[in-house]
């Protein structure tokens, strides 16, 4: 946990320091809606593993990539290693409309379960400390999840970590509910002392698919336990030559695939050198 935290922490001063990189590397990402809405979140975790290879110099990035997903001992998208300190540390990329955000698909179904072993409406503290101490809830704060959140309407993205040390601290109601707009399956939801929202365990039973049970937040209603990495949104523009960039190298050889990654290797080689980057 520790060498993530390192992580976000340098990332961010990064990109503060570098917005254009992001900014393009993000554009790019985003400008695959355009070829389907579920391709830009695949693609993602390439780009930001890439965009730590070339630009983070003290860390290296590898994307693990779907054929192991069966084999995953928990959620991961990519692998950082601190090349300084060789800490190694998994990550989970999402990327997600603003608003509702899967921090867990809790995998073991054991959240919800344990939740519904204490009572519906739960006030008190050591109650609450006891249910962050169940092995149910022991990956609550172990999941490295990088959420680039977008609106797409604005076409903007802010890259944002949840605080799971803050929201476990701060928790200090945690009530089922049966009912809700759109919603078939029960939740139960954290709240901090003035009421305001926090996270929620989504129902975890069989009759649940992966998109209606697990650790859950919300962007926008739980924002005060967010921190920005980008420091806020970051506007974003399609790059309509990157989609007949694809659509070429679908049609052509490896030969030409070759030529262009040397014009594109060239490219990074002067952003960096316009950015002073060594």
């Amino acid at each position: 946990m520790e060498g993530y935290k390192d992580f976000i922490s340098r990332f961010k001063l990064f990109i503060s320091k570098q917005p254009d990189l992001i900014t393009t590397t993000l554009s790019n990402i985003f400008t695959m809606r355009l070829i389907g809405n579920k391709t830009h979140g695949d693609l993602a975790e390439i780009a930001i593993a890439e965009f730590i290879n070339q630009y983070m110099y003290d860390f290296r990035s590898v994307h693990v990539g779907k054929d192991l997903y069966r084999a995953k001992s928990r959620e991961e998208d990519i692998t950082i290693i601190n090349e300084v300190t060789k800490a190694e540390f998994s990550v989970s990329l999402k990327a997600y409309g603003d608003g509702p955000l899967q921090l867990s698909t809790d995998k073991y179904s054991r959240m919800f379960p344990a939740l519904e072993r204490e009572a519906t409406d739960i006030h008190d503290k050591s109650v609450i400390k006891r249910i962050f101490k169940d092995p149910a809830f022991a990956d609550f704060k172990n999941i490295n999840v990088l959420p680039l959140i977008y609106d797409e309407k604005k076409q903007r993205c802010n890259i944002m970590v949840f605080d799971y040390e803050k929201a476990m601290t701060n928790t200090a109601r945690i009530c089922r509910e049966d009912e809700g707009k759109g919603r078939k399956h029960p939740v139960y939801r954290f709240y901090d002392a003035q009421g305001a929202y926090i996270c929620e365990v989504r129902y975890g039973g069989a009759a649940a698919n992966a998109l209606q049970r697990g650790l859950w937040t919300n962007t926008r209603n739980g924002l005060a336990y967010f921190d920005s990495v980008t420091n806020g949104w970051i506007d974003y523009s399609h790059n309509h030559v990157l989609v007949q960039l694809f659509s070429h190298a679908l049609v052509s050889s490896s030969k030409g695939h070759e030529t262009a990654l040397k014009d594109i290797k060239a490219d990074i080689l002067e952003m960096k050198k316009r950015s002073h980057l060594k």
